[in-house]
């Protein structure tokens, strides 16, 4: 699938996605993309930011142990003691920032999405 090859139409796009990978098609008359109301009726919308959060923080999280060589003890260990073993004794920017010693950076969730080069 090349989406870059198509056009705008949300129909068009979903079609193709479907094509290459539903395990079960709806029927011709189904339109979807028409019908996804939640997110913009109903107060969903904020949800998805926490999402966002939440994968900034596990593609911020995973670059401490990339740092330190992908499987580092010590890293590790800090980890489970500040982030796991605390749970939810305290907020999860607070253990956070005791596991990697400052504020979440975005730049590792960037590189993940291919919106920033890993070097630069």
């Amino acid at each position: 699938l090349h989406l870059g090859t198509m056009g705008s139409d949300p129909v068009e796009v979903i079609e193709a996605v479907r094509d290459e990978v539903a395990v079960i098609r709806p029927p011709e008359w189904h339109r979807f993309p028409h019908a996804f109301s939640h997110i913009f009726a109903g107060g969903y919308a904020s949800g998805y930011y926490s999402y966002l959060w939440a994968e900034l923080l596990a593609a911020d999280g995973f670059m401490a142990f990339v740092e330190a060589g992908l499987l580092d003890r010590a890293t590790g260990d800090r980890f489970r003691a500040e982030v796991l073993a605390r749970g939810a004794t305290r907020p999860a920017a607070e253990s956070f920032r005791a596991f990697r010693g400052r504020d979440p950076d975005p730049r590792a969730m960037l590189v993940r999405h291919g919106l920033v080069d890993a070097q630069g």
